[in-house]
């Protein structure tokens, strides 16, 4: 064959899309979604199946980790050991699954987040919950196929008799899709399984007077009960989980909230819920909590919040709630796969898809007892029919001269060749009529069961038998028969595995939480590279005067109020005084850049926000224009907003805080200098308050490329105004009259 004939070509796109779709529909089937039936995935399925092969039945000897995981990638699964046996840890966890299936010896992690030991170290055999999945496995009541190289038979369903799926939930990540089945208390899915055989019509809210809602094995509270009966409508939803608290009264006035039960989103990391708790308290979120710490022990779990002497404890609690995974929200995605294909269930198709399955299983078991007690009965028959001519059957055997012909004159009455005592003998031979498995038994009898004790033991074996028969008959050709054989099972299940309902179902609405902040007086100190930091104002009156003249901005402030910088650009940005960092005069501060995020743009005011609210802010473009806005348009909880209308290529010259008492007084002047040295001075009283969404109108009539270069207004006592070094004397700066006319002022300058 030539090169050429050897090449085969493909659209890279067609080849792509068939590829992908192929490998999706590998992952969903094969690999992440469970089985509605049995409510295993593929791995789980199989590490049980390789246990059961290695006879780790509970009542045997535990069996390393390393073995079984071996023999489950070696035979069946060959996608890596670590996937296989991190499935194995979770099917230990009893803070997981509501029963766990497999009984681990050993360093199996914990609740905490520890990890478990290395597979070498580790033991385990098969729980009494997995055999609920695997009794009858030898009786072929579930389908067998071929393993990924064809050397061995895997089951592709584990014949359940416990409804797994609702029990203890499940979660995989497919391609495009997900499912986070929530666990269930075992005797409420019971209940519920059986009370919907009693009335396949009953509804959803039916079905919820037994199945109540999830029961986490981590307990909490589900806040949002009433959303339940929805997520179990349309099988998606959201659920609202809430760690348990109690209060109690700790040393020197103080109160403790100790945590006994946590969300189940965070069962297997509570150490990380811990340590967000102590993040939270160095970074001092809650000035409240004066300590944090673990109390946890084989009695539960035990998380104490030890919080400041009189402080409101509830309102830290809505804190918490709101901030940390003490209140955690868990989604429902009921999916799972039904005949190759996956689907969304509700909970009433999840308990039917069930109990369909059980039908299947119970029918084939008992067909199979069925014929199991036939062909027994058939054999007890023809020993019981053989014990009343035992002596012409030890006459025909003494007369033979092989088993074959024995057997042969047994079967079909053939006496040729073989020596009879009398012709009687032989004339009763040849009406014998046993079968051939009949026959073979009688052949296999001892002499032992001709005793009478034994011959009774047939006679009542084959009572037994035949009442067996007509009960298994019975069953197969009664559908509520049928179900009594389930339900009843299902009872002894649920006496089996019966505990306590874990998680408590609540309606609690979330409470909003008020910070608990203890008022100061604040300065904030900027230099002239931006570098800024908070002092208090004990801090603040010990500052020598010359240290202070090396701050460009000095704003007072309370520890509750807000940092308002106007820019250049036109923005207003925000920053919560508490989150300015507090420093000594010799320390450097943080760039002003970092705290609000100004990146090229520059600063021209810095004032605090309640000052803002009560008083008008002057602007002045570069274009001329101008305007007066009133604090209160500046009202807002967004970090950053416009704080004015700017034409494209214009920015702002001056942005300044006027008072009340300014606004209202004559003498008060507003200057304008541009590029060219032209200026202009007028009362403050002829600018107009206009939105801060406006422009401005037009304060100073420009010549050709002209832009303003300084501008603000002035007081009469101002004997200078500094403008980049400049010192200029607001007195003989000229009227607006004569610069209007174009005449350039003579300004005062040292």
């Amino acid at each position: 064959m030539s090169q050429k004939d050897s090449i085969i070509q493909l659209d890279f796109t067609e080849e792509m899309r068939n590829s992908y779709r192929d490998y999706a529909v590998s992952v969903i089937i094969s690999r992440a979604l469970p089985d509605v039936r049995d409510g295993l995935k593929p791995v789980q399925r199989r590490i049980l199946y390789a246990m059961t092969e290695l006879g780790l039945a509970p009542d045997k000897p535990h069996r390393k980790s390393a073995r079984i995981v071996g023999d489950t990638m070696g035979k069946y699964h060959p996608h890596g050991d670590s996937s296989i046996y991190d499935a194995l840890v979770h099917m230990t966890e009893e803070y997981s699954l509501s029963i766990p299936l497999v009984d681990g010896h050993g360093n199996f992690g914990s609740i905490d987040g520890d990890s478990a030991a290395a597979m070498r170290y580790t033991e385990a055999r098969l729980s009494p919950g997995a055999m609920t999945m695997l009794d009858n496995l030898d009786k072929q009541l579930v389908p067998f196929g071929p393993n990924f190289d064809e050397s061995e038979k895997e089951p592709l369903v584990l014949p359940a008799t416990l409804p797994n799926l609702l029990i203890n939930g499940t979660t995989g990540i497919a391609v495009g899709m997900a499912t986070n089945m929530p666990p269930h208390n075992p005797a409420e899915v019971i209940d519920g399984v059986i009370a919907y055989m009693k009335n396949p019509d009953i509804t959803i809210h039916g079905l919820m007077k037994y199945i109540k809602g999830p029961d986490f094995p981590t307990g909490a509270i589900i806040t949002n009960a009433d959303e339940i009966a929805h997520i179990y409508e349309t099988g998606e939803g959201k659920l609202k989980v809430r760690a348990k608290t109690v209060i109690e009264k700790s040393d020197y006035g103080r109160q403790n909230i100790v945590i006994t039960e946590i969300p189940y989103t965070v069962a297997g990391n509570k150490m990380k819920l811990l340590e967000n708790l102590v993040s939270l308290t160095k970074d001092k979120v809650f000035d409240e909590i004066y300590d944090v710490r673990d109390e946890s022990s084989k009695e539960g779990i035990r998380l104490v919040i030890e919080v400041k002497k009189d402080r409101d404890v509830q309102n830290l609690l809505n804190g918490l709630y709101k901030k940390t995974a003490m209140e955690d929200t868990y989604g429902v995605n009921m999916l799972a796969v039904k005949d190759k294909q996956p689907i969304t269930f509700d909970l009433k198709s999840l308990i039917q898809e069930f109990v369909f399955f059980q039908e299947e299983l119970y029918t084939k078991e008992y067909t199979h007892l069925l014929n199991k007690a036939n062909k027994r009965l058939e054999i007890v028959a023809g020993l019981i029919k053989a014990t009343d001519v035992i002596d012409l059957i030890v006459e025909i055997l003494r007369g033979s001269s092989s088993v074959k012909q024995a057997k042969g004159c047994l079967v079909n009455g053939v006496t040729t060749d073989i020596r009879f005592r009398s012709k009687a003998s032989e004339k009763q031979a040849a009406t014998l009529d046993f079968t051939e498995t009949q026959a073979d038994a009688i052949l296999a009898m001892p002499l032992s069961r001709l005793v009478g004790l034994e011959l009774l033991k047939l006679h009542q074996e084959n009572d037994t038998l035949l009442a067996n028969i007509a009960e298994y008959k019975k069953i197969l050709g009664n559908k509520e028969a049928l179900h009594d054989v389930i339900k009843n099972r299902l009872r002894a299940y649920k006496k089996q595995f019966n505990a306590p309902r874990h998680t408590e179902l609540a309606n609690i609405t979330a409470a909003n939480y008020v910070e608990e902040i203890k008022e100061e007086d604040l300065y904030v100190l900027i230099d002239r590279f931006g570098y800024t930091k908070s002092v208090d104002a004990s801090s603040y009156s010990r500052i020598a005067p010359d240290t202070l003249e090396e701050y460009h901005h000095i704003v007072p402030l309370r520890n509750i109020d807000k940092l308002c910088v106007f820019t250049k650009g036109g923005y207003m940005h925000q920053v919560k005084a508490m989150n300015i960092p507090k420093g000594r005069a010799k320390d450097k501060g943080v760039l002003i850049q970092n705290l609000c995020k100004l990146e090229n743009d520059e600063p021209l005011l810095y004032i605090s926000f309640e000052e803002l609210f009560d008083s008008q802010l002057l602007f002045i473009t570069r274009a001329g224009f101008i305007k007066l806005v009133s604090g209160v348009e500046f009202e807002t909880n967004r970090q950053t907003i416009a704080s004015t209308k700017l034409a494209e290529g214009d920015e702002l010259v001056c942005v300044q805080q006027v008072g009340i008492e300014d606004v209202i007084n004559a003498d008060r002047k507003v200057i304008v200098i541009t590029d060219q040295g032209l200026s202009l001075g007028f009362p403050l009283l002829e600018v107009g308050e206009l939105k801060k969404t406006s422009r401005g109108v037009k304060g100073i009539t420009l010549i050709g490329d002209d832009l303003v270069k300084h501008a603000g207004f002035v007081t009469p006592d101002m004997e200078r105004i500094d403008f980049d070094g400049k010192a200029i004397n607001p007195k003989k700066i000229r009227s607006r009259k004569r610069a209007a006319k174009g005449q350039k002022s003579q300004i005062g300058t040292k």
